[in-house]
């Protein structure tokens, strides 16, 4: 017996995807609104329930279950970046 161990690799099926959102370059002020227009600043998910004052249910955001979650948030980051550094566009209604 050699000392040697058998290391499997798994991958993700999702790994393409991650790392094609995460290349991307945004270079077009069209595609950069668009990508802030689609990509929400914040989760629209979470939800407070109230029976008349009192709080019963808490609805946590669900954002973080999507597995492609931050990949998006750095590509609507980059496109934000993209309007206000090279565009010079007012970015506050997107945030």
């Amino acid at each position: 017996m050699t000392g040697f161990t058998r290391v499997q690799h798994r991958v993700h099926p999702l790994s393409p995807i991650r790392h094609w959102l995460d290349t991307v370059d945004v270079h077009d002020p069209k595609v950069a609104h668009r990508i802030c227009r689609l990509i929400p600043a914040q989760c629209p998910l979470a939800r407070d329930i109230k029976l008349w004052s009192d709080h019963i249910l808490h609805i946590p955001p669900l954002c973080k279950l999507n597995p492609l979650y931050e990949e998006l948030i750095g590509l609507r980051f980059r496109a934000l970046c993209y309007l206000a550094d090279e565009c010079h566009q007012d970015i506050t209604g997107y945030i």
